[in-house]
């Protein structure tokens, strides 16, 4: 049983919550595209899918699985939120009026980048 534990444990990659959390600041994003040579990792470091936590041996590999199934399905699960210790607690009945207020900052806050991305592109649009 041992044999299958370890062979478990081997291949486990972050969790969508923590590749959410590198993919939130750009320079996480830069620092994890931009690392040290490694010469531990393949390809020492240089070729790495930060939406999926893996090293490739060369650029047409990662190329080749950034057209895949597995990687394309990875990026639509980290499109969605993940879950928040309060969603947690609201589903059990814990905090829900500070639940409510959370979400409700977060709709205004996305309502708001959605209006600026809109005059931005009319802005875009008058200046051509």
């Amino acid at each position: 049983m041992g044999s299958i534990r370890r062979s478990k444990t081997k291949r486990r990659t972050r969790d969508l919550d923590q590749v959410h959390e590198d993919l939130s600041s750009q320079e996480s994003v830069q620092k994890l595209s931009n690392q040290p040579l490694d010469e531990s990792k393949p390809g020492l470091g240089q070729y790495y899918c930060i939406e999926c936590a893996k090293y490739f041996e060369t650029d047409f590999a990662k190329t080749v699985h950034r057209r895949g199934k597995n990687h394309k399905r990875r990026v639509r699960l980290l499109k969605e939120q993940p879950y928040s210790q309060a969603e947690a607690d609201a589903a059990s009945g814990l905090g829900v009026e500070k639940y409510m207020k959370f979400v409700q900052t977060y709709e205004q806050a996305k309502k708001e980048k959605d209006e600026a991305k809109t005059q931005q592109k009319e802005s875009e649009m008058l200046v051509e």
